[in-house]
């Protein structure tokens, strides 16, 4: 109903923020990991939004980039999941690491948000990974990295080269989850091989 409101930022509160949208008011709940990236007070801001509509009351959610939103939306679409739970989950984690936990099956990762219990987040890793591709979670943490040298570098050719180098890590004894979380954060460089990515990977893990 409302894909997205633009106006004044005009308060920062605990859970929620305030925006000015031609003299009317919208009180935008929105997830801990949103508000470094609000401007200051006074000025512009633009949030894509989810409007939910229930017995007792209305709310709005908001987020910064359109594909939080998308991943929102998939995670109340999990049984037990509503939008304050799944709320909860984007303020623990960013979208990014949400990711990488689903596909490494981190289900301790998920379950540091409140409310959210180990079996929770196993239900939500169990109905949801078959959703996130590899390649998906490699090429946002490959755009995240190397910002203003995407134009010379081809992300899904890199897609290879990191799943060879997690597997690599699997099988030196890191978990799935260590691996993927160190592989993801590898600024991937043209001529990188998959031993370069490990190496570089295993000083984070």
């Amino acid at each position: 109903m409302i894909n997205f409101i633009r106006g004044e930022l005009v308060d920062i509160c605990e859970n929620y923020i305030v925006v000015d949208n031609n003299g009317m008011g919208y009180e935008i709940h929105v997830p801990q990991t949103v508000y470094g990236m609000l401007p200051s007070v006074g000025e512009t801001v633009k949030l894509y939004t989810y409007f939910q509509v229930r017995e007792d009351g209305v709310a709005l959610f908001g987020f910064v980039r359109k594909e939080d939103l998308a991943v929102f939306k998939l995670l109340i679409t999990v049984n037990g999941i509503g939008p304050k739970g799944a709320l909860g989950i984007l303020s623990a984690i960013s979208v990014d690491e949400l990711r990488f936990a689903i596909l490494a099956d981190d289900a301790k990762a998920i379950a540091k948000a409140p409310g959210i219990g180990a079996k929770t987040a196993s239900k939500l890793i169990l109905e949801l990974k078959d959703k996130f591709k590899l390649e998906d979670a490699f090429t946002a943490s490959f755009e995240a990295n190397t910002s203003g040298q995407m134009s010379m570098l081809d992300p899904h050719g890199m897609e290879g080269i990191k799943e060879e180098a997690i597997q690599a890590l699997v099988a030196l004894g890191y978990s799935s989850s260590e691996a993927l979380k160190a592989v993801k954060n590898v600024a991937i460089i043209q001529g990188m091989t998959a031993e370069d990515v490990i190496k570089a990977g295993l000083k984070r893990v």
